[in-house]
C-alpha cells in the first residue's frame, strides 16, 4: 500500500471543514506538507480514515456474539440503548460530500469524474452502514451545514433505492487513469468499480425477505457490471506499524493492557468440532493449550473458564481489517442461486459455496489452505440442498469476524447463527437495531418523534424491526 502522510490529511480536511471554504486553492500542489486547503482526494483519503470504525467496535462484535467479555461484563448484556451517529456525518460523509459538491476538483489528481465516482462509493457504504444500524436516517436533507441544522428522516426504503442510484451512477461515470491520495486502493480504479458493484450486490440481497423482485433486478444488474473477482480485490483497512496509524485492538489490548475480549461459545463451538483452519487465528490457545469459548455474557467466574482470548493475527499493530471481501460475494452468489435469483439453483450455490470457503480460509490463513481439506471433509461442511440457505449463513458468519455490525446486519435478516441472549441477561433479546442519539430528541425533535413514530409507534428502543427485517 502507498504510504501516505494520514496527519496532514486529517489537518487539510479540518482546514477546510472549519474554514467554510467552497473553492480549491490549485497553489495546494505547490508543498503537499503543508496545505491550507484540502483537495478532492486529500478528503476522500481523509475519509478513509474512518472505514476501520465501521468494523472495529466491540459492539458490533457483541451483536454478532463474535466475542465475550472476559472482565468487566456489560456491553454484552444489551443494556446499553442510544448510540451516536454523529461522527459519521460529520467526519468522512461531511468531506465526501465536500467533493460532490466542489465546482472545482483538481485535474491533476486523477480525473474528476474518477474522483466523484469513489466519494460516492464511499458515501454509499458510510450510509448503508448508518441505516442498517439506526433504521430512517438524515439523507436527502443531510450534510447542508447550516442551511439545513435540522434535516429530516429520509425513511430507509428511499435511502436504499438512493444508494443503489449513487452507485449506478458510479459505475457508469468510471474512465481510465487513476487517482491520488489513495490509501485503500492505490488509485486503481478498476478495483473501486469491483468494490462499487460488489456493494451494490450485497445491498440488493438485504431485500430477500422485504423486496425480492427489486433485490433480485439490483443483484444482477451488479452482477452484470462486474464485482470483484479475486482476494485481491478486497476493501482492506491496512494499519501501519506506528502509534498514529495502528490497530484499534492493539492499542486496546496491547497498549493498555485490556485483556478483555474472548471468543465466545457460540462461535468456538460451531468451528472447532469442523476442524477450521481460521479458530487459529481468531483465537489463542488458552493457558492448557486449547481452544475453548467464553459463554456469551457470563457475569461471574470467567476465572476460572481459562478462555481463548482474541488472537494474536487480529490485534498486531498492522494487522488489517477486512470490509467488503470476494468471500462475501461468493456467499451472496451461493444464496442468491439458491432462491433462484440466478441459473443453476443447488449446483451454483454449491460452487460458490464452497468456492466461499476456500477464499475466506486464504484471506484469513496468508494464503495457507493446509487445513482446509479436512475441514470440508466433515458432513456437515459439504453442501446439503435441504439445509443449504442454513450453510450458507453459518459459513458467511464466521467469514465476518470481526466485521460485527454486517454479521449481525446478516443475522437479522437470514435468522442465522441461531443464537441465544446473555447469559447473564436471559430476559434480554439481541438487539434489532441501535436507538438514535440521546440529543436527537432536542436537537432535531419533530423529525426524530415522526420516525420513531412512522417506524416503532414512538419506542426508541433497541426492538424495533428495520424496514427489510421482518419476520
Amino acid at each position: 500500500m502507498k504510504k501516505i502522510n494520514k496527519s496532514v490529511l486529517f489537518v487539510a480536511a479540518t482546514v477546510f471543514l472549519f474554514s467554510g471554504c467552497n473553492k480549491f486553492d490549485e497553489s495546494i500542489n505547490r508543498d503537499t506538507n503543508n496545505p491550507t486547503v484540502a483537495s478532492g482526494t486529500q478528503l476522500i483519503a481523509n475519509s478513509e480514515l474512518s472505514l476501520p470504525t465501521l468494523s472495529s467496535s466491540p459492539q458490533g462484535e457483541y451483536y454478532a456474539q463474535f466475542l465475550s467479555e472476559a472482565l468487566y461484563p456489560d456491553l454484552s448484556l444489551y443494556n446499553n440503548v442510544n448510540f451516536s451517529f454523529y461522527t459519521l456525518y460529520t467526519g468522512p460523509l461531511q468531506n465526501l460530500e465536500s467533493v460532490l459538491t466542489s465546482p472545482s476538483l483538481v485535474p491533476s489528481e486523477g480525473p474528476i469524474s474518477n474522483q466523484l465516482a469513489v466519494a460516492k462509493i464511499l458515501k454509499a457504504y458510510f450510509f448503508w452502514h448508518i441505516t442498517d444500524r439506526w433504521g430512517d436516517v438524515p439523507f436527502s436533507e443531510a450534510l447542508k451545514g447550516k442551511n439545513n441544522y435540522t434535516p429530516a428522516y429520509d425513511t430507509q426504503q428511499s435511502i436504499y433505492n438512493s444508494l443503489f442510484k449513487l452507485l449506478d451512477e458510479a459505475n457508469s461515470q468510471i474512465v481510465a487513469g487513476d487517482i491520488s491520495n489513495d490509501i485503500v486502493y492505490n488509485g486503481n480504479m478498476e478495483r473501486w468499480k469491483k468494490l462499487g458493484n460488489t456493494l451494490h450486490l450485497l445491498i440488493a440481497l438485504r431485500l430477500s425477505k422485504i423486496d425480492p423482485n427489486t433485490g433480485k433486478v439490483e443483484f444482477n444488474k451488479a452482477l452484470a457490471a462486474g464485482i470483484m473477482e479475486s482476494n485481491e480485490d478486497n476493501l482492506v483497512y491496512k494499519h501501519l506499524a506506528n502509534a498514529a496509524n495502528e490497530n484499534y485492538w492493539y492499542d486496546q489490548i496491547s497498549n493498555q493492557n485490556r485483556k478483555w475480549w474472548a471468543l465466545s461459545k457460540p462461535l468456538v463451538d460451531y468451528i472447532k468440532p469442523l476442524d477450521d483452519p481460521r479458530l487459529k487465528v481468531y483465537g489463542d490457545a488458552n493457558k492448557a493449550g486449547d481452544y475453548t469459548g467464553l459463554e456469551f455474557g457470563l457475569v461471574e467466574g470467567v476465572d476460572k473458564k481459562d478462555p481463548s482470548l482474541l488472537g494474536l493475527a487480529i490485534r498486531k499493530q498492522d494487522a488489517p481489517v477486512y470490509l467488503v471481501t470476494f468471500a462475501q460475494a461468493l456467499f451472496a452468489k451461493a444464496e442468491a442461486a439458491k432462491m433462484n435469483w440466478i441459473p443453476g439453483a443447488d449446483v451454483e450455490a454449491k460452487t460458490n459455496y464452497d468456492m466461499g470457503i476456500e477464499q475466506s480460509v486464504r484471506q484469513w490463513n496468508n494464503d495457507d489452505i493446509s487445513g482446509l481439506a479436512k475441514m470440508k471433509a466433515h458432513a456437515e461442511i459439504q453442501y446439503n440442498p435441504a439445509n443449504g440457505l442454513k450453510q450458507i449463513a453459518y459459513q458467511r458468519w464466521v467469514h465476518l469476524f470481526m466485521n460485527g455490525f454486517e454479521a449481525w446486519a446478516e443475522w437479522r435478516r437470514t435468522g442465522y447463527p441461531e443464537l441465544s441472549s446473555p447469559v447473564g441477561n436471559p430476559a434480554k433479546a439481541i438487539p434489532r437495531r441501535q436507538a438514535y442519539p440521546t440529543e436527537e430528541s432536542s436537537n432535531n425533535k419533530a423529525h426524530y418523534s415522526e420516525a420513531i413514530q412512522r417506524q416503532f409507534n414512538g419506542a426508541d428502543d433497541l426492538t424495533g424491526r428495520l424496514w427489510w427485517d421482518k419476520p
